[in-house]
């Protein structure tokens, strides 16, 4: 029997420390593993790496040998399970290797179970972006948790990366003036001349809070946090009453080495420093868990998001590195700040590439 190899990066320690270093992963190669009944033995094409990975190392989630976790995109290689056949392909979290098994006694983190995917209703990598977990991050943050209204000032931090596109582009539909925050004059103008945001900031800017106050003379209604730190310190005097909070992430905090608890924490940090104008303002926070919305609302935001990017209405970046070995360094440049969109890894090959050449000529929003 032929045996295909199956590259694999595992956790080199656990808990991790710090920011990402060389010896927190360790690539090996095993064998591409047999499906058993009710299994699907699936090849992985894109790997999505997300902030969130690194916290759950940093909490001890993963043990030292495992697998690193991560949603991606596959193709069935082997079905033993009805309704699946080879060459279907997948959402579902193979993490970073090339070949994994769905179905029956696998256990995997994750509250997005495996679905099929439809390569003519979008480019396949879209499950992992914004027709995925973090588009539906965006969408229940925004539009579901803080409600905008038509006239209101929205303000999203981190507004270039995979969530803040979206969720800067969601208040925009909803008629509200949107201003974001990223770490870059490129990711700036990315922001306001691709993506139609109102105004955008860099945050390393000397006088980044002058501009702040300057770009939201009435005020701010809707922040959606993802970085905290001097970010949300600059946001805090300017929040309205009855403003509202999306408390997405606090990437700027993750890092930190003196917390055992570290997310726990930093949230506590977070709330705390607010806590006047969050009782002075009568200013709500809602704490942004992705996976409490997937089971009432994900339905609901394929259709509705899926036919806003199809009318042109959204419009999406992707940061794509190539080569599963790559997979380290794109997490940590993620983490750093250093991408520019959505981060994903392809692992091999796009069998939909013709279908993707297709979309972008008669319009699909992808960016380059």
């Amino acid at each position: 029997m032929n045996t295909i190899n199956n590259r694999q990066w595992k956790v080199a320690r656990s808990p991790a420390q710090g920011w990402p270093t060389d010896g927190d992963f360790i690539l090996s190669t095993d064998i591409a593993p047999e499906p058993a009944r009710n299994q699907l033995c699936t090849r992985t094409i894109y790997l999505s790496l997300d902030p969130y990975q690194w916290v759950r190392l940093r909490a001890g989630a993963e043990k030292k040998g495992d697998i690193c976790h991560g949603r991606t995109v596959s193709q069935v290689t082997k079905s033993l399970v009805d309704g699946y056949q080879e060459g279907d392909l997948i959402f579902n979290t193979n993490g970073w290797q090339d070949y994994g098994l769905v179905g029956d006694g696998i256990s995997v983190f994750d509250y997005m179970l495996p679905r099929k995917i439809d390569p003519a209703l979008a480019p396949i990598s879209t499950a992992l972006g914004v027709l995925g977990m973090l588009g539906l991050t965006a969408y229940s943050g925004v539009y579901l948790q803080c409600q905008p209204q038509a006239g209101e000032t929205v303000v999203v931090s981190a507004a270039s990366g995979g969530v803040g596109q979206n969720a800067g582009q969601i208040a925009k539909i909803k008629g509200c003036r949107v201003i974001g925050i990223t770490g870059s004059t490129e990711k700036c103008n990315f922001v306001t001349e691709t993506l139609g945001f109102d105004a955008a900031l860099n945050h390393r800017d000397e006088d980044f809070a002058d501009q702040l106050r300057t770009a939201c003379p009435d005020g701010i209604d809707i922040y959606f946090e993802n970085v905290g730190g001097k970010v949300f310190e600059a946001v805090k005097p300017l929040l309205n009453r009855k403003a509202r909070i999306s408390l997405c992430g606090l990437i700027s905090q993750y890092g930190n080495d003196d917390l055992g608890a570290m997310l726990e924490s930093v949230h506590i940090q977070w709330k705390k420093s607010g806590e006047s104008i969050f009782a002075k303002q009568e200013v709500s926070v809602h704490s942004l868990a992705v996976g409490n919305f997937v089971k009432d609302y994900q339905d609901q935001f394929l259709s509705e998001m899926g036919a806003w990017v199809k009318d042109g209405l959204i419009k999406y970046k992707e940061d794509l590195w190539q080569g599963l070995e790559n997979a380290p360094e794109a997490f940590s440049t993620m983490l750093s700040g250093g991408n520019f969109g959505k981060t994903l890894v392809q692992i091999s090959e796009d069998p939909t590439a013709n279908e993707l050449l297709q979309l972008r000529r008669d319009g699909n929003n992808v960016l380059e």
